[in-house]
């Protein structure tokens, strides 16, 4: 078992027992992360498409395990073919990697251990075998923690001033005075004990006036980094006024590294799996990833033709031989 709740709730979501009807709380720091996380992994199900797989493979659990589990293992059970998830272990080869994988699944009444690259295949989600559930909690989390924050600071935000009363008659003039500003009425002061008796201190402005704005400046660099660590060009600029098609280009390169390798991987385990299974399966980026990409590689073309093919100066003495200046 694991002191990690979304732990639990992940696994349950893979393997289908997903509990419902549970009302969203927007304070439960816990729900909010979840959340979050499924939402992210919603997009991130469009990154890739893979195109061959066989009926008894849906594109959708490929995903969900590579990205959440970090790795899948392909075997044929009796003549079908199968995309598992399970854990790695075994006496470690030559290079440390693991030899055997380790799979139980309750509808086929089938558990084993498989020798990798002999009876399966394993198809890491990126070269570490990470998986992007680390990086989907970190950003979750933070986001979460900001949220309460802003909803905090809205909520302070209406109390602009802390009333204390010296006593009960007092401070039920004071309600009173207060009540009568809300319905829109005058408020009318009686008599003096109520300015003897009361005592204002101000309460929104001792803090950063421009707490809201950075919070809000704080959430869109958080969503911008979590979607540029997953390839997606999403501008984090913090300037107040427009920025030029040079600046809003300036992190193209971090955008391709991640999401190249995680590519790669797939490739090449669906290239292992043909070779063992006879099948023909193949993968690409998918949706905005593949518009993304040919976008980078059009910028890139361009600034490279540009440079081998640079603007020649004018010739200084032009404009002297036809009497031009």
């Amino acid at each position: 078992m694991t002191d990690n709740p979304n732990v639990e709730r992940y696994n349950k979501f893979v393997t289908g027992m997903f509990p419902g009807g549970k009302p969203f709380d927007f304070m439960d720091k816990s729900d909010n992360i979840f959340r979050h996380t499924m939402y992210m992994l919603n997009r991130t199900q469009a990154m890739f498409k893979w195109d061959g797989l066989p009926d008894s493979i849906p594109q959708r659990m490929i995903e969900l395990y590579l990205q959440i589990n970090g790795n899948v293992a392909f075997y044929q059970y009796e003549g079908t073919l199968y995309v598992f998830r399970g854990g790695l272990g075994g006496k470690p080869d030559v290079y440390y990697m693991p030899t055997l994988y380790t799979v139980a699944n309750p509808a086929l009444n089938f558990s084993a251990n498989l020798k990798i690259d002999d009876e399966c295949v394993v198809v890491s989600n990126d070269s570490l075998y990470l998986g992007l559930m680390p990086m989907f909690q970190k950003y979750a989390t933070l986001l979460s923690e900001n949220e309460l924050s802003i909803k905090m600071a809205v909520v302070n935000s209406r109390l602009v001033n802390m009333i204390s009363a010296s006593d009960d008659r007092t401070k039920a003039s004071a309600d009173k005075f207060l009540a009568d500003i809300e319905k829109g009425a005058t408020g009318v002061i009686s008599s003096n004990e109520f300015f003897e008796g009361i005592k204002s201190t101000p309460y929104g402005s001792t803090g950063n006036t421009n707490t809201i704005t950075n919070l809000i400046e704080l959430e869109q660099y958080l969503k911008a980094s979590w979607f540029n660590e997953l390839g997606i060009n999403a501008n984090y600029n913090m300037k107040r006024e427009s920025i030029n098609a040079e600046e809003s280009q300036l992190n193209n390169d971090a955008l391709l590294p991640l999401i190249d390798d995680m590519l790669k991987c797939r490739q090449d385990g669906a290239d292992r799996v043909n070779d063992m299974f006879g099948t023909n399966i193949s993968v690409d980026f998918n949706s905005a990833w593949e518009d993304n990409i040919e976008e980078i590689e059009l910028e890139q073309s361009k600034l490279e033709s540009e440079g081998n093919n640079p603007e020649p100066d004018p010739d200084p003495e032009e404009g002297e031989e036809d009497g031009t200046v």
